[in-house]
């Protein structure tokens, strides 16, 4: 074995993770344009939907974004008209984030996407849990 062994592309964990991150994401691109929305902007939504509202610590910690990615996520969302912002009634440094109606009617048009981008992928069940099982274990770990 070469010292230089280690350097190569094919034994970096690194490289075949941000290769299926891309391709993945790619594959959201065409279905979210039909909604005008980046991938950044879906997933955010996603946490706010599923918690009725959230603030900047909670999509953060979520999303695993800081608040100079997601300041403009949230000014573009808002200013779609899916998203208001608030500063909270008990503490003015807290700005909460919540859905708009406009932003629930969103959410009943992209019910099909996980499905739609899943079904484009040679994956069989049983491998995609287990590969998000592995994911979450790296994820949690950092």
């Amino acid at each position: 074995m070469d010292k230089y062994d280690v350097l190569k592309i094919e034994n970096q964990l690194c490289f075949p993770l941000y290769a299926c991150a891309r391709e993945i994401v790619g594959k959201y691109r065409p279905i979210l344009d039909e909604f005008g929305l980046t991938y950044t902007q879906y997933v955010t939504m996603l946490v706010i939907w599923e918690y009725g509202s959230a603030n900047m610590k909670l999509l953060g910690e979520k999303l695993r974004l800081d608040s100079g990615t997601l300041t403009p996520v949230l000014k573009s969302l808002e200013a779609k008209g899916y998203i208001v912002r608030a500063r909270s009634k008990d503490d003015e440094r807290n700005l909460l984030i919540s859905s708009t109606d406009a932003g629930f009617e969103l959410r009943e048009k992209v019910l099909d996407v996980p499905q739609r981008v899943t079904c484009g992928m040679a994956l069989e069940p049983d491998d995609a849990k287990a590969l998000y099982r592995i994911l979450y274990l790296l994820l949690d770990k950092q």
